[in-house]
């Protein structure tokens, strides 16, 4: 099995297990490297102006060199402009196609609205968007588009301490397959840090331990990384080629997780 490859669910995308976000800024000669290194997944939207620049330079000849994910980001007083968003993107990447176009951000299912998911099918039909998807907080709702095959692209949380998809989620694919691209496997840091309760003498595990715990899980495609700079991108990548956590190790991980998720609750 090769546990650095997969296809996108019923998207029939290939792509690397780990994308790349450009959340903290990492550098372009990063992003340069992330596709050099052979990483094709990344995902960006209006913030990510090195992303932009960096994708925006590949020649349109060698535009299938990677897959884009981008989209429209929700705002709680209704959804924003898809179509004017979708143009914005195709120029800002300097592309003729988006591969995933993602309404963003979806805290509660109310917040995507059919009417908003017919305009993104609509999009997806005139050819400029190969696949449309979500990235969404709210696992119910997530678990029920999975379960009714409403979109081809699910981006949701899933990490060592937080795992609520397992039950919620993961159970719903299998009759459609979406794609599953997860996200925050460090759990913004939390995760690589010591909990106060986390006895001193036992280690904590490194950030390439918790990209592997989240693609050890079979339903998740394409874990996304957010690196500050490139020795952690390089570091992240070559993590990858260890595989699959063992039986022990993700024993340790939900250990961990489970103490770093109760430290949350005892500080709220």
């Amino acid at each position: 099995m090769d546990f650095t490859h997969t296809l996108l669910g019923n998207t029939g995308l290939k792509v690397h297990r780990l994308g790349l976000s450009a959340t903290y800024w990492p550098g372009r000669d990063a992003i340069r490297h992330a596709l050099e290194s052979g990483l094709n997944t990344f995902f960006a939207f209006s913030i990510d102006l090195q992303m932009m620049r960096v994708l925006a330079e590949v020649p349109r000849n060698e535009r299938s060199r990677f897959v884009l994910l981008t989209g429209a980001y929700n705002m709680v007083w209704g959804y924003p402009n898809l179509r004017r968003t979708l143009e914005k993107r195709l120029r800002q990447f300097k592309t003729d196609y988006i591969d995933v176009f993602l309404f963003l951000g979806v805290t509660s299912g109310r917040q995507f609205p059919e009417r908003a998911r017919e305009e993104m099918y609509r999009l997806k039909e005139e050819g400029k968007v190969r696949f449309v998807g979500m990235s969404c907080h709210d696992r119910a709702f997530a678990g029920r588009m999975a379960a009714e095959g409403a979109l081809d692209v699910l981006m949701i949380r899933y990490n060592a301490a937080h795992r609520g998809a397992e039950r919620d989620i993961f159970p719903h694919v299998s009759a459609h397959h979406p794609g599953i691209v997860s996200y925050t496997a460090t759990r913004w840091h939390a995760l690589l840090q010591r909990p106060r309760r986390w006895p001193e003498d036992r280690p904590r595990p490194s950030a390439g331990q918790l990209y592997r715990f989240v693609l050890t899980n079979p339903h998740v495609h394409v874990c996304l990384t957010a690196p500050r700079n490139l020795q952690q991108l390089k570091e992240n990548i070559a993590a990858l080629d260890h595989g699959p956590l063992d039986e022990d190790e993700v024993r340790f991980a939900r250990e961990f997780g489970d103490v770093v998720y109760q430290q949350k609750k005892w500080f709220m």
